[in-house]
């Protein structure tokens, strides 16, 4: 009985989603192929310029987008962003402070703030069992 280990690929989607970049924004190459495990980690470790600079500039998918202005994805919708952005357009966004960026942003921390209490008395009713 021989072991034939088949190499795990993935859809070129799943790997941009992985490396944090808008797939649309990436080469015609990358977007038509499909991206092993061993490729991926490549692409992570030793980028090539045109991941470095879509990193850089953009345009960025949604969850990128959300974490650089402090709000969900869910916040992002709510303030009508559905489209990638540049990084330029993200700092502009910061820059103009909408009011539905500040709501967000708010209700953001509220959240943040939420989680911690919860992990913090989840924490101290552990702490109390194993007594």
């Amino acid at each position: 009985m021989t072991s034939h280990q088949t190499t795990q690929t993935m859809k070129p989607a799943t790997a941009a989603k992985k490396l944090g970049v808008y797939l649309q924004a990436t080469p015609a190459e990358f977007q038509e192929g499909v991206v092993s495990r061993t490729e991926l980690s490549a692409l992570q470790t030793d980028p090539p310029e045109w991941l470095v600079e879509l990193r850089r500039s953009g345009p960025h998918p949604r969850p990128v987008i959300a974490a650089k202005l402090g709000v969900s994805i869910a916040g992002l919708a709510r303030g009508g962003v559905t489209e990638a952005l540049t990084t330029e357009q993200i700092e502009a966004l910061k820059a103009e402070s909408p009011e539905w960026l500040q709501r967000e942003r708010a209700t953001q921390a509220e959240v943040r703030k939420e989680s911690v209490r919860i992990k913090e008395k989840q924490a101290e009713r552990d702490s109390r069992s194993d007594d």
